[in-house]
């Protein structure tokens, strides 16, 4: 079958609601800064109800990657599951407007369409609490083999992996990219999502997944490691090609023998860190399947990632292609 898409991405549908908070505010609500926490509707509420100043934007970790890729001139499409509300026409037209094909059914009964509700503190730190809503209905009835094998690498945020059916759909989306002989890239989205899955997400890096996407935080818990070093040195024998994000110090690149430090790409002003591993992976990504160096490939992604923090929301504001 002929390759249409670039990347064709699986991820939570979420539109984001971000704030300016402090520190105090965190300490007063109970949340743990720098995470990402799953909430029921009740809290997703109360938590609304004290943001200030909330700005509402697109959003989910894969959906902002695929927004990237279009950004930076790729062809992207995109499976997440929204229901047929207001938030839920948000997200399509968004994703579409960014130029990401997006045609999954939305749900017409069920829970809403998901929202994260991010606190951006002083330090440009996101604390992200994420109700999952419609998300949790994404199936395998979703995935469709003939649009996986439309293209060069199906990425899938870990985030999935919370909820039965969507777990399902993604193997469903892995086994049919590798039977149509293309790429499976994973991200491992949160050290938290990790420490919920860390064997099944052991056994997804060592048997069906070609790209890992991971940052330091990610790849120590992934396996248990005191450092670094350790961590890339036990990942460098399960994985084929690794993307490791090391914020300030950027990005560690590696295929079997070849490995790649590349620095990170200046930034004025850090403003918001949302985004920056999801931006991240789509220059690396966009790099990648044009056959371009690993190195140039981390460079672009870093490009892209210092675009994302210098403003706020995970989206781009500009095109990433006049960057690169």
């Amino acid at each position: 079958m002929t390759v249409s898409y670039d990347v064709l991405g699986m991820g939570n549908a979420i539109v984001d609601v971000l704030a300016s908070t402090d520190d105090e505010f965190l300490r007063l609500n109970k949340l743990a800064k720098g995470a990402m926490s799953l909430i029921d509707a009740e809290r997703a509420e109360a938590l609304y109800q004290a943001m200030r100043g909330a700005v509402e934007c697109s959003g989910g970790s894969c959906g902002n990657t695929m927004a990237g890729i279009a950004s930076l001139g790729g062809k992207a499409a995109y499976i997440g599951k929204v229901r047929d509300d207001g938030l839920g026409w948000t997200f399509r037209h968004d994703i579409r407007a960014a130029g990401v094909a997006f045609d999954t059914p939305a749900a017409t009964s069920g829970p809403p369409t998901a929202r994260s509700l991010i606190f951006v503190t002083p330090d440009a730190q996101r604390t992200m609490n994420t109700y999952l809503g419609a998300c949790v209905t994404l199936s395998p009835a979703d995935v469709d083999p003939a649009l996986v094998a439309s293209a060069a690498v199906t990425y899938v945020e870990g985030y999935l992996w919370d909820a039965p059916d969507a777990k399902a759909a993604v193997v469903k989306a892995m086994d049919a990219a590798h039977a149509a002989g293309r790429q499976v890239s994973l991200t491992l989205s949160d050290s938290f999502c990790v420490d919920r899955w860390r064997d099944e997400f052991l056994d997804l890096v060592r048997n069906k997944v070609d790209i890992l996407f991971a940052n330091e935080g990610e790849l120590l818990s992934l396996y248990q490691a005191k450092s670094f070093d350790d961590a890339l040195q036990a990942a460098r024998r399960d994985g084929q090609v690794l993307a490791l994000t090391r914020s300030a110090k950027g990005s560690v690149v590696v295929r079997g023998e070849e490995v790649h430090v590349v620095d990170a790409a200046p930034v004025k002003k850090v403003v918001d860190t949302t985004g920056a591993g999801d931006l991240y992976a789509a220059g690396f990504l966009y790099g990648f399947t044009r056959g371009l160096p690993l190195a140039e490939c981390a460079r672009i992604g870093g490009i892209a990632a210092a675009e994302i923090i210098s403003h706020v929301g995970a989206r781009p504001e500009k095109p990433l292609k006049t960057l690169i």
